[in-house]
């Protein structure tokens, strides 16, 4: 940290020194008294990280940020040796003031007590600020328009506290109810685990299941990594059902490569790989080793929240009654939502659970119309493809088929068809811009396919951009993985060969900015804007950028915004540091957007994605602002590559 005296004009850079001098603290004062104020305050600059005030600390003024971003935290832990984690209780920008809850000190004397101040406050990025000691507030404390300013902040900031407290208060309540959902699989697993190796004779292995009361163990190689599992069920119709008898070793009856759960994975994870794996075994893991067994009847005996109900809903389905999946869906949205659980978790759960339907509506259509001619790839594009869908959303999807007569066209016309009815009795709508398979632009043949690439290419349009950026965020759900991989390939050798179509793509992104703000965003209703669309001017500009940064690595067809953040890592593209960003950004800005949709459902209300200010929390309000900045800076990223 460098601290700079004031005492000259000269050391204050003249656009900053504008500032101050009209901030309400100094505003109105002539020259001579400005300097002499200015003389009394220390210009102070902080390093990204570093720390502006520390717990326990005195204070002895007030702190103005002049640049950057501070966030005002609680260590929660060990404090001293580092391993502590942050609550933040508040982000301030360009324009705050730090240091309004030890006015009391100034206002009614010492206390003595630096137990008090728990609280600390670091520098988000590299920031510059004006220390204003108690000496020039007293100074100036008689001007009422600056008693008036101060007053007034540290209301506003006991209005935010009373806010805050309020929300925690439900958080907890919430959470308490909620305990199952937010238990670790560590605190379910049974332990230890029963191995066998993979040498073992079946004998040997079942007499173990019933010594150990077991329903399965876990099959491991010389290296004690997992191999495989045996289970109950394995038993009987791997071996009962087959004769088999001694002689028989584990690894000739095992699953091999079984579904795996970390161990401090959520209840939820674990459920959820349950029903959409179809399994009820899961090996618990810690660093590549095995630890633990968790079983669907360990998580059914804490807890159920009517997810088995919604499968059979699911599966059970015919075109006449695929209407009751809806209801049935948005029961777990409301659960999931409920019970806090983080929204990038909800929309994952979420997202298992779409496709589990848009598979049963692909085989009710093939069931109706008969077996495909021709090997087919079914794809989604938007929301759903990218992986973010949490309510039934516009269908969004196209055909890939592999070449033949005019009866092989014929047949997926109809099946195109047969989808797009069948999507829109389970409750998805009709897209408005019949993006959807029945129309014959939105499917066709692999050469067709590459045919309209290639001609989005040489017609490089915002038509044209703006198709190719819905495309690319194509995501396979259903067919054969053969033609999905021969898709692929084709994509991103006519990506390759149309360079200049990326760089269209990249130059239209500098007509659409990401909305950026100069003032704390709890002022913005007040002094600029007062709402933001976060599909139209947060989202889409995100994930057209990811998509424009993977595309040029050759990374295309199926990675949800994390996939793509943690591929560009990889590829070095993006640093962790910058990654770590984009994921707090997105995460804030899918979670405010998940929260307002459901709540306008709630209402009956129309849903959109137009988001007010002044109807946010003030915690809300502030990540938003720190997401909007780190989006942005995506944005630049891609556009200086154009």
């Amino acid at each position: 940290m460098a601290r700079y005296g004031w005492m000259k004009e000269q050391e204050l850079e003249n656009n900053l020194r504008m500032r101050v001098w009209e901030h309400p603290i100094f505003k109105g004062l002539g020259e001579t008294e400005f300097n002499e104020c200015l003389g009394a305050c220390t210009l102070k600059t902080y390093k990204k990280a570093e720390k502006v005030l520390y717990r326990k600390a005195p204070r002895e003024g007030l702190l103005l940020i002049l640049e950057g971003i501070a966030e005002v935290f609680v260590a929660v832990g060990e404090h001293r040796g580092q391993h502590y984690q942050k609550e933040v209780l508040e982000v301030l920008e360009k324009d705050d003031m730090i240091g309004f809850s030890s006015l009391a000190d100034f206002l009614g004397g010492k206390t003595e007590d630096p137990e008090r101040y728990e609280v600390e406050v670091s520098a988000v990025e590299d920031s510059v600020c004006l220390h204003i000691p108690y000496a020039v507030v007293q100074m100036r404390w008689d001007e009422p328009g600056v008693r008036d300013f101060l007053l007034q902040q540290a209301t506003i900031r006991l209005q935010d506290i009373y806010g805050s407290f309020a929300e925690q208060i439900q958080l907890a309540h919430k959470w308490g109810e909620s305990e199952p959902f937010i238990r670790r699989i560590q605190d379910v697993m049974n332990e230890p685990v029963i191995i066998a190796d993979m040498e073992d004779d079946i004998q040997d292995i079942a007499e173990k299941m019933v010594k150990h009361s077991t329903s399965s163990v876990v099959v491991l190689n010389d290296s004690d990594q997992l191999i495989g599992i045996i289970t109950e069920k394995d038993l009987v119709q791997r071996v009962v059902a087959k004769g088999l008898g001694a002689g028989t070793v584990a690894y000739e009856i095992m699953t091999p490569h079984p579904f795996i759960i970390s161990r401090d994975a959520y209840y939820y994870e674990a459920m959820s790989s349950f029903l959409m794996n179809g399994v009820k075994h899961l090996p618990v893991m810690d660093r590549g080793r095995v630890v633990g067994m968790v079983t669907l009847s360990d998580l059914l005996r804490k807890k159920n929240r009517g997810t088995m109900e919604l499968l059979r809903t699911v599966e059970d389905s015919t075109l006449a009654t695929i209407h009751e999946i809806k209801p049935a869906m948005y029961d777990v949205l409301a659960n999931l939502l409920h019970d806090g659980i983080p929204t990038v978790h909800v929309i994952e759960v979420m997202t298992k659970l779409y496709d589990r339907i848009l598979r049963h509506v692909v085989k009710l259509a093939i069931k109706k119309i008969g077996d495909p001619p021709v090997p087919f790839v079914w794809y989604m594009m938007g929301s759903s493809g990218r992986k973010e869908q949490f309510m039934l959303t516009d269908q969004d999807h196209f055909l890939v088929y592999q070449e033949g007569g005019e009866h092989i066209n014929a047949y997926f016309a109809q099946l195109g068809k047969e989808l797009v009815y069948g999507l829109e009795a389970a409750g998805y709508k009709r897209c408005k811009g019949l993006m959807m398979a029945s129309e014959s632009q939105w499917r066709g043949t692999l050469p067709i396919w590459m045919e309209r690439l290639r001609s989005w290419g040489l017609r490089a349009t915002n038509d044209n951009v703006l198709l190719a950026h819905n495309f690319l965020s194509f995501r396979y759900v259903y067919g054969s993985e053969e033609l999905h991989d021969q898709f692929v390939s084709g994509v991103k050798e006519q990506l390759e060969k149309s360079r200049i179509f990326l760089f269209r793509m990249a130059e239209l992104e500098k007509e659409q900015p990401v909305p950026t703000f100069d003032h704390p965003i709890r002022a913005l209703f007040r002094m600029k804007r007062e709402s933001v669309d976060l599909k139209k001017q947060v989202l889409f500009p995100f994930h057209h950028c990811l998509q424009l940064l993977c595309a040029r690595k050759g990374f295309v067809g199926g990675g949800n915004p994390l996939e793509q953040i943690e591929w560009l890592v990889k590829q070095m593209v993006l640093s962790e540091e910058t990654a770590d960003e984009l994921r707090f950004a997105y995460e804030v800005v899918l979670r405010i957007r998940v929260e307002r949709g459901w709540e306008a459902y709630q209402k009956d209300q129309e849903s959109d994605s137009l988001v007010h200010f002044n109807y946010l929390r003030t915690k809300d309000k502030e990540e938003l602002l720190l997401a909007l900045k780190s989006i942005r800076a995506l944005q630049n990223q891609v556009v200086a590559m154009s």
